[in-house]
């Protein structure tokens, strides 16, 4: 297999999916060299064949997201373009952080798959143009969100305004002064501070810091 011979798997439940799928490919130049009907099949196919591209339901029996993960862990020299059912962000941003090379709504026309297929290929990361905006939007607020180490050991996610909060805790500024910076009123403040308190596992504000301190510490060895 070659850039100029690309090759797909593809993993869809209905076979007239499946047919719809295989006719825009054909039109573009792009060889089908495996079908499968669930997740585990789907897994198994790219395994066996590394296609150049996998088209993946995201409703596909066995979880589709998932398969899209594990598809990218196993063979990551395959693209996986994922067909959802609707433009909801979550499931958007969950493809995306499975893995996916990109996500197309399922009502695409095939003209249209054909062209998506190939700007994969190409390395772009195809999304419904409705949605695009919304969510790069929300991956960047998720990329401002902190991963922080619990007292169990485990590791739980702060949101933007959790992080704020523990950070300017640590400069020792009052609950008043919080507020005052962040434009919250002192309750919103206390809010997200016992949240903060509840997931790490701290008794108090000072084993909150020191946890922190400690993803810190970890950031600058790693």
């Amino acid at each position: 297999m070659t850039a100029a011979d690309p090759c797909a798997v593809l993993a869809d439940a209905h076979p007239v999916a499946r047919l719809a799928m295989r006719h825009a490919l054909v039109r573009v130049g792009v060889r089908v060299v495996a079908e499968a009907a669930d997740a585990a099949e789907a897994l198994r196919a790219v395994r066996a064949r590394r296609p150049s591209i996998c088209l993946l339901d995201a409703a596909l029996p066995g979880g589709g997201i998932a398969a899209a993960d594990r598809i990218a862990t196993a063979a990551p020299e395959t693209r996986v373009l994922v067909l959802l059912g609707s433009s909801e962000d979550e499931q958007l941003i969950a493809a995306l952080h499975a893995g996916a090379a990109g996500c197309l709504l399922k009502e695409i026309e095939p003209d249209a798959l054909g062209r998506a297929v190939r700007a994969t290929l190409a390395g772009e990361s195809p999304l419904p143009r409705a949605a695009a905006g919304r969510v790069i939007a929300a991956l960047r607020a998720r990329s401002r969100e902190r991963r922080v180490r619990t007292s169990a050991g485990t590791w739980t996610q702060l949101s933007e305004r959790e992080s704020q909060v523990l950070e300017l805790m640590g400069r020792e500024l009052s609950t008043r002064e919080i507020a005052s910076q962040l434009g919250i009123s002192a309750v919103t403040v206390r809010r997200h501070l016992s949240g903060t308190l509840r997931r790490l596992g701290a008794p108090d504000r000072q084993a909150a810091l020191r946890l922190a301190a400690q993803r810190r510490d970890e950031e600058a060895w790693g």
